[in-house]
């Protein structure tokens, strides 16, 4: 193995697995496996790019520091040579969060300082300019982001929101040094790396600046971002012959299917309302469900009965009722009752024969394939941005986990016919 990727959720693991396996601009990318959590065994020896996935996101600081670590050390023992720790592209934290403890840990470790961070991701809207977060050309606080309900993000600039959670300063590369090129970066980095910067926020915002930092980062221990990040590294490796790249195809799973969408995301609810006019759609309740009204059975029931229409349940609310529902039950109670229900009917449907599912929401999509049991994913043709297909060892499952905010309108159905292989 020679990148050994540490993501703090599910949806993103799969989101920058994508990246490596693609490569850049048509070109072929790494051999990429995805691993639900630390595996307990050796990977196997064609795997160029292991991807684990924890879920961290919104977990205490120092759970997620721990585990990271832990997942580091069985990476280094795969002969990782690069190291990189993928966060969400809109930054998902909070001033005592997650993103600057484990990048931090991570750098400790590994005796480096100077490391790249940069979320950008233009591909899906993301960019940074002067270490300030956009979302489609929208500062981050003003993006819908600031509403999240774990995570709302109200300062666009990652960089000082960045030194809220970490006990050095932090750097930035500028995109008038991005745009000089590799050498500029990497001279840029090391001159970080002498002021006693540990992270170095970059700005990126094409894919060209993207690999202008791929380029510069040939050869780190370390690098840090979103799954844009990684658009650049697998060529090092290609160029280089150290990686053969990736091989075999997807042929496509058929079968009975469901759409789970427990994210309350603007692009979520979008997709929510567009497929809902044309296919069946259940919503849940969640005072029914906080109540024990409304569980698993009764959703998977629906499902069953509308196998063949491409159903969907759905538990994604508007801001102003996400806030009520969660002053009136306790926000993380909200979260964990609902995780739980999306977990049991995913665990049922697919006892009674599903063969292909499609999860919106970085949460909902840990506690689905935790409850799975899946220990590993095989990474297929992407689907839209950010969101390849996914299959279970046997090839007897594919999924498509899809971070809230990514995809298009009509991304439901696309992702459906994708894991059978029409598209």
């Amino acid at each position: 193995m020679l990148v050994g990727v540490i993501a703090d959720d599910f949806t993103g693991a799969s989101d920058i697995a994508n990246t490596l396996a693609r490569g850049p601009r048509g070109r072929d990318g790494l051999q990429t496996m995805q691993f639900l959590g630390i595996p307990r065994e050796t990977a196997a020896g064609d795997v160029e790019a292991g991807v684990v996935s924890l879920k961290t996101r919104s977990i205490p600081a120092l759970e997620a520091v721990e585990q990271s670590l832990n997942a580091l050390e069985w990476l280094k023992a795969q002969g990782c040579r690069q190291i990189v720790f993928k966060y969400c592209s809109t930054f998902d934290s909070t001033p005592q969060g997650n993103i600057g403890p484990v990048a931090e840990a991570l750098a400790d470790a590994l005796g480096v300082k100077g490391v790249l961070a940069c979320p950008a991701f233009p591909a899906t809207g993301r960019t940074v300019h002067q270490g300030h977060l956009f979302v489609h050309g929208r500062l981050l606080s003003e993006s819908g982001m600031q509403n999240h309900p774990l995570t709302p993000m109200t300062d666009p600039d990652i960089r000082r929101w960045l030194a809220r959670q970490v006990s050095g300063p932090v750097g930035l590369v500028p995109t008038a040094v991005v745009r000089s090129g590799a050498e500029a970066v990497r001279a840029a980095l090391a001159d970080a790396a002498g002021r006693g910067e540990t992270l170095v926020i970059a700005d990126a915002s094409t894919d060209d600046d993207l690999l202008a930092l791929g380029r510069a980062c040939n050869g780190a221990a370390l690098v840090t971002g979103g799954s844009g990040i990684a658009l650049g590294l697998a060529a090092n490796f290609l160029d280089s012959g150290e990686a053969a790249g990736v091989t075999g195809g997807f042929r496509g799973v058929d079968g009975p299917e469901a759409i789970l969408a427990g994210s309350c995301s603007g692009a979520t609810r979008r997709q929510v309302e567009l497929h809902a006019q044309r296919h069946p759609a259940l919503a849940v309740d969640v005072g029914d469900v906080m109540s024990g009204r409304t569980g698993a059975a009764d959703l998977a029931a629906f499902v069953t009965q509308h196998e063949g229409r491409s159903p969907l349940v759905y538990s994604s609310s508007d801001p102003e009722t996400v806030e009520r529902v969660q002053q009136r039950h306790d926000r993380e109670r909200v979260s964990e009752n609902l995780e739980s229900l999306f977990a049991g009917l995913a665990c049922a449907l697919v006892e009674g024969g599903l063969r292909r599912l499609v999860v919106a929401g970085g949460e909902t999509s840990g506690a689905v394939v935790t409850a799975l049991g899946l220990d590993a994913l095989a990474i297929g043709p992407e689907i839209d941005p950010g969101v390849p297909v996914l299959t279970n060892r046997e090839g007897t499952l594919a999924l498509a986990l899809k971070s809230g905010n990514f995809g298009s309108p009509d991304f439901f159905e696309k992702a459906l016919a994708r894991l059978a292989g029409k598209t």
